[in-house]
């Protein structure tokens, strides 16, 4: 008797769900193979393609904006539907992940910090793993005063450890991981998680000094460059990409008090309609964890009229979401296989 009882109620939730239609989001940041990629960020672009494979034989790739359309309208989502966005605004959006988008004919929506596109800089992560983790030799103490206050790591490497390219285990080394093999990649994870919540003006003093520690010039490489303004032109050129908005100069908002939130935000989408001539109708929170941006963020978000904004913490969209706290599941540098099956398992939760 209870047996059966539960069975019916597991039937019966289980048919529920079945014909609740979902729409899964997915956040990239680039497409690209590096030597480095502490963040995890880097899709290879081999396997990007199994993964766009995947994406078109198995799935309805719809563009954002019809997401939102629908979810504006109370209207379901197609089956197994899908969402295609890129964050942060690397040129190897435009020259390598939209030709592949192109190729399978795959919608998405990248989202830009207008505020890199003029700047002869990399994002303060990409600069820190540069003069940090690549040095062939670094001095045996790094000294920073961080808004005043002063740090300080050792850096002395151990006998099995004599250099930061030494071997492939530290070269494959990433935050992800539960050890820290070396005194460069603790002092990296801890100065990351410092600087996170500083505004750009203090991220680029630490730079400059840790420049001048390290005894090297800052460069910005080729393969980690923002795009430029014209390639933001070019990237949303044919209506297959849509380009949104990441705020001006990437900050936890959170951190920010509610009037800085709203410079970075209506700043963001006038710098890049005025570069796009066109409106834009989508945005990004930055980091975007519940904790990287509050209530007040939503409303300045809503208020500077952006249709539908994104969030980073996993979940799928349906009938109902809130359109401006749209839930996104991290891709990582998978083949084609583990993809399919991260895909179907977000799905059955």
């Amino acid at each position: 008797m209870q047996g059966g009882l539960f069975s019916t109620h597991t039937f019966r939730s289980l048919a529920r769900r079945l014909l609740v239609r979902r729409a899964v989001i997915l956040a990239y940041h680039r497409v690209t193979q590096v030597d480095f990629d502490p963040e995890c960020l880097c899709v290879e672009p081999d396997r990007f393609l199994e993964q766009l494979e995947v994406l078109r034989s198995d799935y309805n790739v719809i563009p954002l904006a019809e997401l939102q359309r629908r979810l504006d309208d109370g209207a379901a989502v197609p089956r197994k539907a899908v969402v295609v966005t890129f964050d942060d605004g690397y040129a190897d959006n435009l020259l390598a992940a939209k030709p592949l988008l192109d190729h399978c004919d795959v919608p998405a929506t990248c989202f830009v910090t207008s505020g890199k596109l003029d700047q002869a800089a990399e994002f303060w992560w990409d600069e820190l793993e540069h003069l940090l983790l690549e040095p062939a030799t670094l001095p045996d103490v790094l000294s920073l005063q961080i808004d005043g206050k002063p740090y300080s790591w050792s850096l002395r490497e151990d006998p099995e450890h004599a250099g930061p390219v030494s071997d492939g285990t530290t070269l494959a080394w990433n935050v992800l991981q539960t050890t820290t093999p070396t005194p460069r990649q603790r002092a990296y994870k801890e100065l990351a998680a410092i600087l996170r919540t500083h505004d750009a003006t203090v991220q680029d003093a630490v730079m400059q000094q840790l420049a001048a520690w390290a005894g090297v010039k800052r460069v910005v490489r080729d393969t980690h460059r923002p795009m430029r303004p014209e390639e933001v032109v070019s990237l949303g050129e044919g209506g297959l990409v849509e380009v949104g908005a990441h705020t001006v100069t990437h900050p936890v908002l959170s951190a920010r008090a509610p009037e800085a939130h709203r410079r970075e935000i209506e700043n963001a989408k006038q710098q890049l309609e005025h570069i796009l001539n066109r409106r834009v109708g989508a945005f990004a929170y930055p980091f975007g964890a519940r904790g990287d941006y509050t209530g007040d963020t939503v409303r300045i978000v809503r208020d500077a009229r952006f249709a539908c904004a994104c969030s980073n913490f996993p979940g799928w969209v349906r009938r109902g979401t809130n359109p401006h706290e749209l839930p996104r599941y991290l891709v990582r540098n998978w083949s084609g296989d583990e993809f399919a099956r991260n895909l179907e398992s977000w799905y059955a939760n």
